[in-house]
């Protein structure tokens, strides 16, 4: 996979990894039914890959911020300090109740906000 760095000096991957995927699909199952997740994960994966702040995300999502303490975050912000490329979150727009939801990459939002509220978070959003 080719890279793409942003200008906050987070590098990403130009695309999400194949299993990103069933990982987005299996958080996704939790929350509606079959059909509309199958529905969900055509369209991530037909998806062009986009960016918000990570500020953003957070607001949008309603989500609490996982310390540095949490092994996944912890992980993650190890691959930044090292410059490895990260994958791309998977977004969903729950209309109905006005919120994102992180289908995949809430540990790396996490890690990545832990440096800097205002980065640029490259995401795929349906």
């Amino acid at each position: 996979m080719s890279k793409k760095s942003s200008s906050d000096g987070i590098k990403w991957l130009s695309k999400a990894e194949d299993h990103d995927y069933p990982a987005a699909e299996s958080y996704l199952l939790l929350i509606y039914d079959k059909k509309q997740v199958k529905k969900f994960i055509a369209g991530l994966k037909g998806a062009k890959v986009t960016q918000f702040k990570a500020k953003d995300i957070f607001r949008a999502s309603g989500l609490s911020l996982l310390g540095v303490s949490n092994s996944h975050v912890e992980k993650d912000r190890r691959k930044i300090q090292n410059g490895k490329s990260l994958s791309p979150l998977l977004l969903v727009r729950d209309t109905a109740n006005g919120r994102v939801v992180i289908a995949d990459g809430y540990h790396r939002l996490c890690a990545i906000y832990g440096f800097d509220e205002d980065a640029w978070i490259q995401c795929k959003i349906v």
